[in-house]
């Protein structure tokens, strides 16, 4: 029918392909299924271990081109040069930018004090967590609290300050121009170590009522430039109980020097370049009496006419508390 009928549409397409069939699938070849190619180009591109050994040499340096990792020697003095260009640049700029800046700062005064108007209090000995507890009969449980206060109140021992610091007239500031000479330093005022009577360690078998279970607690106060307490009034440090209902169990306490008292004569600080043998003021409070095997939480506080203790922002600012416990077996 097909010969018969070659003018019919399509008649002729069919025929013809038909008869290209089997020329069509012989060009194709053999039918391969995905896994077997997978195989065959595995196979094809595996390497031994010495073609991919030569392959590596080659990269580390080949012959043919006289390329050490890639790179022809010109290129790696032009890398090198870059970074070391970009580099040195970088260098010369922050040094820069520092020596500029340090051309600001003022060696002997802190060129902001916003955040320093306020001297915070803290105790001596100090512990992590102001957290003094011992046990009276243990030695161990106090030895390095005596060596702390020891240790801080060795410059203050009145051999020290008859050397190096002045008597200075008490009840007023010591207030001291430059004449004329920017930085001109300063004379600092004579604290001795005797004032703080039986917290003063001197001759104190004791050891600071550490052995007697009535310890002493030093009180100070931190250094602020060019401070002052305000209307020439005298400041003194008073402690009590944090919780009225404790006052009982905490028990009487001693203040020296007698009523916590510091004297304006010790402002103002003026730098520790400038006021370089400066001896800030301390208070001593003995606990005569304290409850034992309890915690005791004390508040110390300094009045003054300029600082404020009410901040509850700032724990530290002008007050300092902390726990007591005297152990007793």
């Amino acid at each position: 029918m097909l010969g018969q009928c070659r003018s019919c549409p399509g008649t002729w397409l069919r025929g013809d392909l038909g008869l290209l069939a089997p020329v069509l699938l012989a060009a194709r070849g053999p039918p391969t299924s995905p896994a077997a190619a997978l195989t065959m180009a595995i196979e094809k591109e595996k390497k031994t271990c010495g073609q991919l050994m030569a392959e590596w040499r080659e990269f580390v340096w080949n012959p043919r081109t006289h390329q050490f990792m890639g790179r022809t020697g010109t290129s790696w003095a032009l890398i090198l040069l870059f970074y070391l260009v970009f580099y040195g640049f970088l260098t010369a700029l922050f040094t820069l930018t520092m020596w500029v800046m340090l051309q600001t700062v003022d060696p002997y005064i802190p060129k902001y004090q916003d955040r320093l108007s306020v001297p915070g209090m803290m105790i001596r000995p100090k512990t992590d967590t102001l957290d003094v507890t011992f046990n009276v009969s243990n030695t161990e449980t106090w030895d390095d609290y005596v060596k702390m206060l020891n240790d801080f109140l060795e410059p203050y021992n009145d051999s020290i300050q008859v050397a190096t610091n002045d008597v200075c007239r008490p009840g007023r500031y010591n207030e001291q121009p430059d004449n004329g000479v920017l930085n001109y330093p300063k004379r600092a005022c004579q604290f001795n170590r005797t004032s703080l009577g039986n917290c003063s360690g001197l001759s104190d078998p004791s050891h600071y009522g550490y052995a007697d279970g009535r310890p002493c607690i030093l009180i100070k106060m931190n250094r602020v430039i060019n401070f002052f307490a305000g209307a020439n009034q005298t400041m003194n440090v008073t402690c009590a109980a944090k919780k009225e209902e404790d006052a009982q169990k905490l028990g009487e306490m001693a203040m020296f020097p007698p009523g916590g008292h510091i004297d304006l004569m010790y402002f103002p600080y003026y730098g520790k370049k400038v006021h370089v043998n400066y001896t800030q003021p301390i208070v001593a409070v003995k606990f005569l009496n304290p409850e034992a095997n309890m915690d005791h939480n004390v508040e110390c506080k300094i009045n003054a006419a300029n600082i404020a203790t009410t901040d509850e922002r700032d724990k530290f600012a002008g007050r300092v508390a902390f726990k007591i416990r005297v152990n007793r077996d």
